[in-house]
Formats: structure tokens, C-alpha cells, sequence
């Protein structure tokens, strides 16, 4: 009698190995979140963590009239702020801190402007034109000027604003004065003026996405609850456009803080500020002085930022 004996095959059971599906599967997995980041993070880190640190290693570093010494200290920054503990004979505050007050006055004055011009151009884009055609085309209209660059748009308005400008001679004619206004140009007002002719088309865009997202069943509702149409825009589109002004606040400050072309051409190279004054010193090849003036300019910058995140939390509004 012949029995027969167990098979003792080394390859695997059909069971044990993977089907197609299963492998088609695996393929069809999505990669993790981290790994669809990775590239962005590297962009992130070199274009700006590793920059940023440079800079932050050349304001430790001291130097003489020929040579960078990479030696650590903390004489930039001391001389950055040397004087700053008490007032001048005149009464005025030291350099450094004075060019932070102008350069933050002209940051919170073209903010103000640009968010009334901005908010009140974002309300009529978003809610009296009803067609999605003519929105297109007046947005399009609104983004016009950003097709040339800065400069040219800056020396523009110098016909217009100098002693034999337009606007005197129009003035002079009418007889509402009766010699030129120096004021015009090459002062504080043109250099306000220039801010918010090119910035305030960053607080527009926001704050135009952040109405065309509010719920127009919202402002019927305040309608038929007997709400005027001013009580309707501050009760219910000024609190659902709050992260639109964040970020336009955000862009419109950080802009003009680090801003010295602007400064340096409707200023008439007379009004200081604190992107002038770093371009000043990397003139004179003061890079180590520079560095440091930048850091306290990010670390200024940084604290606006906080303290905007602190008045509206954006990560609950977006």
C-alpha cells in the first residue's frame, strides 16, 4: 500500500501573498501630509529661516573701514540705540528712535487710508455690483497701475504736485492761493500720498474675498429684523470681513515699515526712515550695522503682527 506524501513546496500560499488589488491599492495610497509639505519647507528654509539667520549672525559681528570681523559683540546694537536714554539739547529723541516714530506714523497713516479706501471699494465691488462680469472687469481695472512698476507710478505724480504742477498752477488760476504750496511735494503729505496710490490695492483684495464669502441670507435677515443699513454693516459685514482687514492690515504695515524707494524719491532724499536708514548703511558698507537695524525692524514688525493676531484670532476666522 503506497500512501502519498505531503507537499513540501517552498513558495508561498496563493493565501499568504498580496493580490493585485492589494497592490493597486498601496499605489492608490495618498502620501502623508508631512511628505506633501516637504518641498514647501524646504523652500521656507532656504530662501528664508537661512537668510535670516545670516542676517542675524552678521548683526553680532564687528567690522572696521575695510573688513567684515566675525568676531561676536554687541556694539551694533548698542550703537544703534547709543543716546537713546535721554533727550538731545534740543528735546528731540535720539536718531534711531525718531526714525522708528516717522517711519511708524507714515505705517499707521497709510493704514488708516488705505483701510477706508480699501473697505469702502471692497463693499461696492462685493454687494451693489450684482453682476459677476462687470466685478471681473472693475477688479481688473483696480489691478491696472500694478502692470508698470513703482517708481514710474511715484515720478507720475511729480508733474502734478511740484511748484509749476498741475495742481498749483489749477490753484493759482482759480485764485485759492496765490504763490506755489511747497507742502505738495517732497514732503510728509507726498509721501502719504505715494503709500496709499500703490498699497492700497493690498487691502482691497482681501477684504473683497472675505465679503463675496458672507452668506447674503445674512443681511436679509438684518433687513427684515428692522436693521438700518448702517446698523447691518457694522453688526454684521464689519465683524465677517474681520480677517480680510487682518491680512490687508498685515500687508499694508509690514510694507510700509521696510519701505525706502518711496520715502527716498516723494521725500526728496530728506525724510528719514528705517528702510532709508539701513540703505544708508549698506551704502557705506556698514553690513554688520545693517543687520542689526534689521533685526530690531523684524522684532518691531513681528510685535504689530502679535499684537493684530491678539485683536482678531485669524486661524478661527479663515
Amino acid at each position: 500500500m503506497t500512501t502519498t506524501a505531503p507537499s513540501t513546496s517552498s513558495e508561498p500560499s496563493a493565501a499568504s501573498a498580496p493580490s493585485n488589488d492589494t497592490v493597486a491599492a498601496r499605489a492608490r495610497r495618498p502620501v502623508g501630509p508631512g511628505l506633501q509639505a516637504l518641498p514647501f519647507a524646504a523652500v521656507f528654509v532656504v530662501f528664508f529661516l537661512i537668510p535670516l539667520g545670516l542676517v542675524a549672525m552678521v548683526s553680532f559681528w564687528d567690522f572696521n573701514e575695510y573688513a567684515l570681523l566675525p568676531t561676536f559683540t554687541l556694539r551694533n546694537y548698542a550703537k544703534l540705540w547709543e543716546g537713546c536714554g535721554h533727550l538731545n539739547e534740543y528735546g528731540d529723541l535720539c536718531v534711531t528712535a525718531s526714525t522708528y516714530l516717522s517711519t511708524l506714523r507714515f505705517a499707521l497713516g497709510t493704514w488708516a487710508l488705505t483701510l477706508v479706501l480699501g473697505f469702502a471699494l471692497a463693499y461696492f465691488l462685493a454687494f451693489h455690483v450684482r453682476s459677476a462680469a462687470v466685478q471681473t472687469l472693475l477688479f481688473v481695472i483696480c489691478t491696472v497701475p500694478f502692470w508698470t512698476s513703482n517708481v514710474i507710478r511715484m515720478i507720475s505724480w511729480i508733474p502734478l504736485l511740484g511748484r509749476n504742477g498741475l495742481v498749483n498752477q489749477t490753484l493759482q488760476a482759480m485764485h485759492l492761493i496765490d504763490q506755489p504750496q511747497d507742502w505738495l511735494l517732497y514732503s510728509n503729505f507726498s509721501v502719504l500720498l505715494a503709500y496709499v496710490h500703490l498699497y492700497t490695492m493690498f487691502m482691497i483684495v482681501p477684504i473683497f474675498n472675505s465679503m463675496m464669502r458672507i452668506d447674503r441670507a445674512l443681511l436679509e435677515a438684518a433687513r427684515d429684523a428692522g436693521a438700518t443699513a448702517w446698523q447691518t454693516l457694522w453688526h454684521v459685514i464689519v465683524p465677517l470681513s474681520r480677517s480680510g482687514i487682518l491680512i490687508g492690515s498685515i500687508f499694508i504695515l509690514t510694507i510700509v515699515m521696510g519701505d525706502f524707494v518711496t520715502v527716498g524719491v516723494m521725500g526728496g532724499q530728506q525724510i528719514a526712515s528705517v528702510g532709508k536708514m539701513i540703505q544708508v548703511q549698506t551704502s557705506y558698507l556698514q553690513f554688520p550695522l545693517a543687520a542689526a537695524n534689521a533685526v530690531v525692524l523684524l522684532l518691531t514688525v513681528l510685535m504689530i503682527i502679535w499684537g493684530l493676531t491678539r485683536v482678531v484670532d485669524i486661524r478661527k476666522e479663515l
